[in-house]
């Protein structure tokens, strides 16, 4: 009734909303507010799913929850957005989990992938690293490098994660491969299992070039994130024998135009407001990749940082 005072009858409810919450926050947009509450939803579930995964079994159900506010918010608010909110997070494994997720649901708008494999890419990504309930704190946050028996532990991971997803019920065969297989390298020289070239699936492959841009731009306890365009070196680099160039190259498509660097760690990151907008046809599949990974990719040959193997983990 009070709405009426000030607004016409006939004005939509969304417009009302709107000039209510400006008068709240006047510094912050619907869309910022979205974006905020998907990340805080999101991480919510990821945080008791982490502190669950102590014990050995997480609610698999309860995550499922997750998986459409991080589209809902790439989709109208874009990437950049969903850096910014996620970089308040300071449980380092929570806020990798949602920048992972926030990158997978931005390149399968980018690949106008359907939304059942939207959701795949987006579940493996928040669950990916629940393994890393079961490594010590002192060895997660760790600001220097790991001696062999630390990079040993740390090593064991991706099978723990495994085994709690097998033991809490989960089903979804993607999921429990990513979660698995997202250090595996197509040159062999990945863990747990050392998988090569074809026995590495697609949605894995996806995932793993979203883990490890996410692990160059974000910041951890030994370094500082890395720019946008250096992690992209490094990414063309790996594609020379570790990562599936064609992919590679999608990623860097997907990411073109939006800022995504420092991710994490700068506070005074440029801000782009580009929200998601289709740049392949809708409704694709995951099992439409084999095609792109028969193109030729043309990564750009150039002097490239260095990065060792624990700035990845």
């Amino acid at each position: 009734m009070g709405a009426t005072a000030c607004f016409s009858e006939m004005t939509e409810a969304g417009t009302i909303v709107t000039a209510l919450f400006q008068q709240i926050d006047p510094g912050k947009t619907m869309v910022d507010r979205l974006v905020e509450h998907s990340v805080a939803r999101t991480g919510m579930l990821l945080a008791d799913m982490l502190g669950t995964a102590r014990s050995g079994v997480i609610d698999a159900n309860g995550i499922e929850g997750g998986i459409d506010p991080v589209v809902d918010a790439m989709r109208d608010g874009g990437l950049r957005r969903w850096l910014d909110v996620v970089a308040a997070h300071d449980d380092f494994t929570l806020r990798h989990c949602l920048l992972v997720a926030g990158l997978a649901a931005h390149l399968a708008l980018h690949l106008g992938l359907s939304a059942k494999d939207r959701a795949t890419l987006v579940r493996a990504g928040l669950v990916h690293d629940v393994g890393k309930a079961s490594i010590p704190l002192a060895i997660l946050n760790k600001p220097g490098p790991l001696d062999p028996d630390e990079m040993a532990t740390m090593r064991t991971h991706p099978a723990a994660g495994h085994a709690i997803l097998l033991a809490s019920g989960m089903s979804d065969p993607t999921t429990l491969a990513a979660t698995r297989h997202h250090h595996e390298m197509l040159d062999g020289s990945g863990y747990p299992d050392g998988l090569s070239g074809e026995q590495i699936g697609d949605a894995v492959r996806l995932l793993t070039i979203c883990d490890i841009g996410a692990a160059l731009i974000e910041q951890r306890p030994y370094r500082l994130p890395m720019p946008q365009a250096d992690a992209l070196v490094v990414l063309r680099k790996m594609a020379l024998r570790g990562l599936d160039p064609a992919l590679v190259e999608v990623f860097a498509a997907s990411v073109a135009g939006v800022d995504v660097s420092p991710a994490i760690g700068f506070e005074n990151a440029p801000l782009c407001d580009r929200a998601w907008q289709p740049t392949m046809n809708s409704g694709g599949s995951l099992r439409s990749l084999p095609e792109m990974r028969g193109r030729r990719a043309s990564p750009a040959v150039v002097a490239r940082p260095e990065v060792a193997l624990v700035d990845l983990l």
